[in-house]
């Protein structure tokens, strides 16, 4: 009998183009949880806290490709750097800066995602259209040989607004677009656009997202006891 988690990703998988990636959000979610998604045979997990990814990474198996998807401390990305498959939510020079100083010792290039602010809610982050631009015309940014900036990433209004949702995606993506055909600098492969979670997926898939972060559709609503 195929459980509750095997059984949603069956329903979400199916009805996904195949362009579009899915990123088992699993924060807060204990390993068993985890391995039962696996079971079914999803292989990329979402994190938003670096030391819960850390423990999970030690703990499960060595194939699963971890997402870092929360907003990232600049002195907990040492504790990534040797494993994490990307890193979503980049919003600054600095925070890139690091990552690449990590990647470095690694001995590996680290794959990241620009996170754009497009939403109407002061509690999230993300650079503007702006300082993207001003950000990889920097001569700064053009000397980091450790990192890949693989595409863009950014989250929506949380709104009953289906055409505030829409219309935010639909900046995104025109920006997204405008990257991919950008100087073509040698650490930039615009490919990845990382929006829509659980309640809007359907629309960030319309207007052309690429990687969507599901959590709760997969593994039910949040455990948040665990992250006290």
């Amino acid at each position: 009998m195929m459980s509750m988690i095997a059984e949603n990703l069956k329903r979400i998988k199916a009805d996904l183009p195949a362009q579009v990636q899915l990123v088992a959000v699993s924060k807060t979610k204990p390993n068993a949880a985890i391995l039962e998604a696996y079971e079914a045979g999803q292989r990329v997990f979402g994190e938003n806290k670096i030391q819960e990814m850390t423990d999970k990474y030690d703990a499960l198996p060595q194939d699963i490709e971890w997402h870092m998807i929360g907003h990232v401390q600049r002195n907990k990305v040492k504790y990534m750097a040797p494993f994490v498959a990307l890193i979503h939510a980049v919003d600054s020079l600095r925070l890139l800066t690091e990552i690449d100083k990590q990647a470095e010792r690694n001995n590996r290039v680290i794959p990241c995602l620009l996170q754009l602010f497009i939403a109407d809610e002061e509690t999230k982050f993300g650079l503007s259209e702006d300082e993207l631009f001003e950000l990889l015309d920097s001569e700064a940014f053009k000397a980091l040989h450790h990192i890949k900036i693989q595409g863009l990433m950014g989250m929506a209004t949380f709104t009953e607004n289906q055409d505030q949702i829409r219309q935010e995606f639909s900046t995104l993506h025109h920006i997204f677009e405008k990257v991919q055909t950008y100087n073509h600098l040698p650490n930039v492969e615009c490919k990845t656009l990382s929006m829509g979670m659980s309640n809007d997926y359907p629309i960030a898939i319309d207007c052309g997202s690429t990687m969507i972060r599901i959590g709760s559709t997969i593994f039910g609503e949040r455990n948040y006891e665990l992250n006290k």
